[in-house]
């Protein structure tokens, strides 16, 4: 008997009671709808899975969610072969998470020294807002998205950090209720404030990675099988991409001014304060070294973005010589202090794999055919919107890349059929791109670079949960969506 309460209690370590019962009775449940219809099974399965993100915060992803993966091979919704081929694709993104995100964390002193600067000397929180987003996107036009949250993740840790030292310093010469409820007011608004910041420039993420060759990797994919070019990608898109850009800025700057679906979360005085004392003591106590540690890490990060600009190496790779570049020229030597740097990615690499075990069960079952063959027996605008909403739609409970690869290839063969216009094609794959790019928004699980920053560290600092982030989305998720379909029914 003991021996069954003490299992209970290792299952899953401390989630709740409930969410442990709720996951066994998934996997029990699984096995009758495996016996019942395969395709049934399939669809439960990402529901399930969804289920794992959404309670993030009361336990990591990896494990329930990695067990209802391990079950669907076992059951043969998917093969150890095909969970392999998915993970095999996407390759280049395991590199870019293993060594650009570690990259990020040993440029960490500059980067939280620079957007220190920002939200200290501009005090309107609309203007911090819009500049959040405004580097989200322009940084994310040329760069990965992973890599651009990565930053931010980074700038946004370091804030918490020292607001959190000096609240401890504080409250230790504090012992009235008054200043401990202080703190704690301050912290709540402090939070709330980087929930939005951080919201703000994922968005923007997704606003810019849609409108370059290079934005995102199906951006990649979509423009290297239609042949287009940088200036053709850009050119062919922007009808689509650039209304929607406006819109974005339009939205965030309506968010912030009405304080809608949780943002209005203004930067309390007292953490202006401790910020800009931090950067002030920081600046007098720099010496010669230090400043030498933080001009390096410039450099480096110049070097980054015209690396990943030019597209000198994999993604992956250029994180790699990053690493082997900064911790050597500023001194980082010890195996312990580089292993830190990899702590916040690892989880998520793992996370990432157990994903591609899912995207494998809805390639294998075929769960989307039906949806793709209705899209493809309608033509003109209406194929064109249909597109359109099935991308974005899949996307946001699958792999924008898979659901892009699908579709376009589907479309293709529709071409090379002779049953659409080149003209229609072209149409198409900007209707599949803005698709899996714009309207993905809506869930965590949509955008790579929404459920990193769902599953890292920072989330659990700021109390940014799953449906937190799916409120704190919503009105661009309205507003994008709805100006992204009106544009692409446009283009005929």
């Amino acid at each position: 008997m003991n021996t069954l309460k003490d299992f209970k209690r290792n299952f899953m370590g401390g989630a709740p009671d409930w969410y442990k019962g709720a996951i066994v009775l998934f996997l029990l449940a699984n096995v009758a709808l495996r016996a019942v219809s395969p395709f049934w099974a399939g669809w439960a399965l990402i529901l399930e899975f969804i289920f794992t993100l959404v309670m993030a915060l009361k336990c990591y992803p990896l494990q329930p969610g990695g067990l209802l993966a391990l079950e669907a091979v076992i059951l043969g919704l998917a093969t150890p072969e095909s969970v392999y081929e998915e993970t095999r694709q996407n390759f280049p993104v395991i590199l870019l998470l293993m060594f650009m995100v570690a990259a990020i964390f040993f440029m960490k002193e500059a980067l939280v020294h620079l957007f220190t600067g920002v939200i200290v000397k501009v005090r309107s929180k609309m203007a911090v807002s819009l500049i959040f987003l405004g580097l989200g996107a322009f940084l994310s036009a040329f760069l990965d998205a992973l890599t651009v949250i990565a930053v931010m993740i980074a700038v946004a840790t370091g804030f918490f950090e020292v607001y959190q030292r000096y609240a401890s310093a504080a409250g230790e010469g504090d012992s009235d209720i008054q200043s401990a409820d202080r703190h704690k007011e301050d912290l709540d608004n402090f939070r709330g404030f980087l929930r939005n910041i951080m919201m703000h420039g994922a968005v923007g993420t997704a606003l810019g990675g849609v409108t370059t060759l290079v934005g995102e990797p199906q951006n990649l994919l979509i423009g290297h099988l239609m042949g287009w070019n940088f200036p053709e990608f850009f050119i062919k898109s922007a009808p689509v991409t650039m209304p929607t850009l406006a819109i974005g800025f339009l939205t965030c700057a309506a968010v912030e001014a009405l304080g809608v679906a949780g943002y209005g979360c203004r930067l309390p005085d007292k953490v202006r304060e401790a910020l800009a004392g931090h950067a002030a003591a920081q600046s007098l106590e720099i010496d010669g070294r230090e400043k030498l540690k933080i001009a390096v890490q410039v450099i480096m990060g110049a070097a980054l973005i015209l690396a990943l600009a030019f597209h000198v190496a994999e993604v992956g790779l250029i994180g790699l010589s990053l690493i082997i570049l900064l911790t050597t020229l500023n001194g980082v030597t010890d195996e312990r202090q580089i292993g830190k740097a990899f702590q916040e990615a690892l989880p998520f690499t793992a996370l990432l794999v157990v994903f591609f075990a899912i995207v494998a069960v809805i390639h294998q079952q075929d769960l989307f055919g039906n949806i793709i063959h209705w899209t493809m027996s309608l033509d003109g605008r209406a194929q064109l919107a249909a597109f359109y909403a099935a991308a974005g739609i899949l996307s946001s409970i699958s792999d924008n890349v898979f659901v892009a690869t699908i579709y376009i290839n589907e479309a293709k063969g529709a071409f090379d059929a002779g049953l659409i216009t080149r003209e229609q094609f072209d149409l198409i794959a900007v209707a599949v791109n803005t698709g899996t790019n714009i309207p993905s928004v809506a869930t965590p699980n949509g955008q790579a670079a929404f459920l990193f920053l769902l599953t890292s560290a920072i989330a659990g600092m700021i109390r940014l949960s799953y449906g937190r982030m799916l409120i704190l989305a919503l009105p661009y998720t309205i507003t994008m969506t709805a100006v992204g379909f009106m544009a692409v029914w446009s283009l005929l």
